[in-house]
Parts: C-alpha cells; structure tokens; sequence
C-alpha cells in the first residue's frame, strides 16, 4: 500500500483557495482505490451566491481526449482499422495522411484548428458552429512536419477522432461515452456537454485574477471529442477507482490507452492516446489538463504508487501546478527549491528558429530564463555547466547562436540570433490562397496592428511589433480557446526589387502560412 503523509496532504488541500485564488474549485484524491480527499470550496456563481460543490457539474476539457481515445479503442480495437476513413475527414490534405495513431499521439502534424480560427477572422466571443469545424478541415492542404516525426499539439486531432467513433459505433459520441466509459465507471452525472454556451448546472467561469477582479468568461463555441465533456469531482474520482480497480488487467483501457506511442525514428514519446507522461519529483505520471476561458482542470495518476489527484477551477489559475502541490504532499515529499544560478545577460534577445519559422525570445529573470517559444514562457534555470534546463527542454549557446532541445516535441534545432531593425514599409492587404483567407497590417499614429480575416468573420486588431528587420511578432493573448495562441511570428518576403512580396505567418500550434502581398 502506498503510504500517504495525512497532515502534509491536509494542509496541502487547506492551502489552495489562498494559493490559487478565485471563485471556487474541487480537488479530490484517490489511493488504493479509496477516495481519500473529496473537497469543494468557493462559490460555482458568485452572483447567485450558489456553492461549489462535488457534484458541480465542470467542464473537463482537453481532459476530454482520452476518453475519446479509450472509446475509440473500445470501439474499433487496433486504430489502424479507421484509417482510410481519414480521406474524407482531410479531403484536400496534400502529402501522406497521418494515421489514426499518430492522430491519437499528436504526432500528426495537423495545425491546431482552434489557433486556424484566429487567421479565419474569429472573435474571441464569436460564435463557434458545430458545422464549422469541416470547414476548417477542409481547408488544410500542409501538415507542420511529414507525420510520425515529431509532436504538435492540435485540438482538431481528436475532433476527427471523436467523428471517427461515432461513424463506427454508428451512434452519437455522446451515446459510445455513456455505455462505454461513463456506465462502467460509475460516472454517473458525466455528459458530452458540446455546447460551451449551454449552461451545466449553475456553474459560472471567470476570467481575470485576484488583482484585476474576476468576471464572467463568454463561450460560444462548439466541441466535441477533443474537449466536450463536463464532469463532477464524484464523476472524476469514479474514473479513477475505475482505473485502480482495472490496473491488473492488459485489455483495461486505461492500460490501453497508456502504451507508450515512439515517434517513427524510435524516439520515445512524451504523448499518447490523450495521455502525457511526465515525472514529478522522480514518480513517473500520466494525465492531463484542461482549459477553457474561465475554467481549469488538471488530473495526474502515477500508476506504480496508486495514487491520482484531480484538481479542477472554475477560474483560470494553475489547475497543474495545484495538482502538483497535492501529489507531492500526499507522498511526503516537500517542495524544495532548486538552486540556481543568474544567467550570463548575453542570452537576452530574439532568435528564429528556422525548422519551425518561429521566434524564440529569451529574456533573464532572478530565477534563471524565461523563454517564450510556445503558447506560454517558460522557466529555465541555468547550471554552472552553461545548460540551461527546465522539464520540457535545454538550451546551450553556440556562439551567437542557441542550440535547443525539446524531446516531448522530438525537436533538436539552432536558432539565430536577430539583429535590430526595421524595414516599415509592410503595411497592406495579404492572401493566403491555402487558408483562402486574409490578412491586413496597418500603421496608426506609429503603431503597428494586424487583423485577419476568412469565412468566420473580420477579427479584431492585434498589436504587431517589430524584432528585426523583417521579422515582427504578432501577439494574441485572446481567443475561441484557451490559452490564446500567443506570439504569431512574421516574416516578410521581398522581391529583386526588395519591396515586399509576401509574408510567411505562424504560431507554435500553426506554423509556416504563406501570404502573398495583394494590389
């Protein structure tokens, strides 16, 4: 039996509506198969003064995928089965189609189709359709990378996935979620809930923070297997027994859906099935988390200890990093700081990453490097061996140049330092003939703004700032999904002449877009 620190864990628990501040949360953990935390505080509406409670309905989100995997495994047995169903669902993707399997691994090499809405003209509180999502599909013609390479976070991945259950369980996903994962597990309240503009069951999400005030998140918009289904704490720490109780079992889905997924060079894989694996402290975890604009969920399960936690926000702070908290207190172990020493000021700048045509922004902060390569920063400390590390990546200069490794992302690549510089004659419409969609950059009182365009409406205008000469950066930080794509790199194009002829656009989750200058 796994042996668990009671008064750490308890005071862990006690400690997260004061470190994680906002309306209301859950958190409940299970070990050997026993709930032995189920804890509710807060408010679902703070308007109507409703409690947050265990049986509070909440949207689980991208926590969706797995279940999406495990159904489809249920359904179909070996994904390999359904991929010749993937023509129809990508009918003008050029190249080699991904397979289901590399689908389930995000290893397809599909841009995310939540960050595509951005480029189609979505607003942030725009209007989502469920039909809308074929006409995103529709309009892929690339992949980032020849698929089974590498690995790409894309939402649409499992939307594909969840229309493939459907089409060979010949019954709505909803349906194959309740009689083959919901029923079993004794989920009892848990439903596709489709709709983010539909209500559950009182439950409000709030957007903002502690210091600016939080307020009603707006969702509109329509999902499905990659995200659709809202869940009690009651009904998430049911899956959990349910994992426990099928552990020894091979043909267990959890089993299932936890073999790990190489990469086609045999590479080992960090992602697979809906699942990520990572290490917390040594202790190997699989899980996932969530997020949706208001809300943020986060569940861990570290198989060889028996021990799962869930944590789950009707807010925006850090569901993972609370999760976290929990697991390490649960096994006594405390949170000891990391010694780290101040990087040499030299690493500050902006770099292109050629392989992704990305911007890799460094910056020094008292704890090391904050890096900006994804949707998020991130952290890394530096060793007095010149590394710089963190879980997800490391990073050694090369002269002028930074040498960075991502393994979850099978990604080993040098980018460039970029000098200064500003070349300000960009202003004006550009096309995308693959997106079929537009893009305007204009110049205000000599402030530099970006706006796109497509069959989901006029966007908003976005900030463009420049970082070298032909090199801008583009940033959102909201849209349909959360978290927004962040930083949209810009690189411009020019003829013999050297006036612009075009732009090549893309963000971590859609990379390299092609735009030619119109007029």
């Amino acid at each position: 039996m796994t042996k668990i620190d009671p008064a750490a864990l308890k005071a862990a628990v006690q400690s997260l509506p004061d470190r994680f501040p906002g309306p209301g949360g859950v958190v409940g953990v299970v070990v050997d198969g026993e709930v032995i935390v189920r804890h509710a505080w807060g408010f679902a509406d703070l308007d109507r003064r409703l409690p947050m409670t265990a049986e509070t309905l909440l949207p689980i989100c991208s926590i969706s995928k797995q279940f999406t995997c495990a159904a489809l495994l249920d359904v179909a047995g070996d994904p390999a089965t359904l991929d010749g169903a993937l023509a129809r669902h990508l009918p003008n993707l050029e190249g080699r189609l991904p397979t289901v399997a590399e689908l389930c691994a995000n290893q397809s090499g599909l841009r995310d189709y939540w960050a595509l809405t951005v480029l189609h003209g979505a607003l942030a509180d725009g209007v989502f359709a469920g039909s809308d999502a074929a006409g995103l599909f529709s309009r892929m013609h690339q992949t980032h990378f020849e698929p089974g390479s590498c690995y790409s976070y894309s939402n649409g991945n499992f939307r594909i996935l969840g229309d493939l259950v459907e089409e060979a369980a010949g019954k709505s996903l909803a349906e194959a979620y309740r009689e083959r994962l919901f029923a079993p597990a004794g989920m009892e309240t848990a439903i596709l809930a489709a709709d983010t503009a539909e209500p559950l069951n009182g439950v409000v999400g709030y957007e903002g923070n502690a210091n600016l005030g939080h307020f009603p998140a707006v969702n509109r918009i329509h999902w499905s297997g990659d995200a659709g289904i809202a869940a009690s704490l009651d009904d998430m720490l049911a899956w959990e027994t349910f994992i426990d109780r099928s552990r020894d079992d091979p043909d267990g889905l959890y089993n299932r859906i936890s073999v790990p997924q190489p990469f086609s060079d045999g590479r080992a894989s960090r992602y697979g099935f809906g699942l990520a694996r990572e290490t917390v402290d040594g202790i190997a975890v699989t899980g996932h988390g969530g997020a949706l604009r208001g809300f943020r969920a986060r569940r861990l399960h570290a198989a060889a200890e028996r021990l799962s936690v869930v944590v789950m926000f009707n807010h925006e702070a850090d569901a993972h990093a609370a999760a976290n908290v929990v697991l390490r207190a649960a096994l006594g172990r405390p949170e000891a700081p990391v010694e780290k020493t101040r990087p040499a000021p030299d690493w500050a700048g902006s770099y292109l990453e050629p392989s992704t045509g990305l911007l890799l922004r460094i910056s020094t902060v008292h704890d090391g490097l904050r890096v900006r390569f994804a949707t998020s920063a991130e952290t890394l400390s530096h060793g007095a061996d010149g590394i710089a590390r963190s879980s997800t990546m490391t990073m050694t200069r090369e002269g002028d140049a930074v040498r960075m490794e991502r393994p979850g992302e099978n990604l080993v690549a040098v980018a460039t330092r970029i000098r200064p510089g500003l070349r300000d004659d960009i202003a004006g419409r550009y096309v995308s003939a693959e997106l079929d969609a537009a893009f305007e950059i204009v110049s205000a009182g000599g402030a530099w703004f970006g706006a796109f365009e497509g069959f989901l409406g006029k966007g908003a205008m976005h900030p463009v700032h420049p970082v070298g000469e032909d090199v801008w950066r583009l940033s959102c930080r909201r849209s349909m999904d959360a978290p927004a794509p962040g930083d949209w790199t810009i690189l411009v194009h020019r003829d013999d002449a050297g006036a612009v002829s075009g732009l090549t656009l893309g963000c971590w989750l859609a990379r390299k877009i092609a735009y030619s200058k119109a007029g």
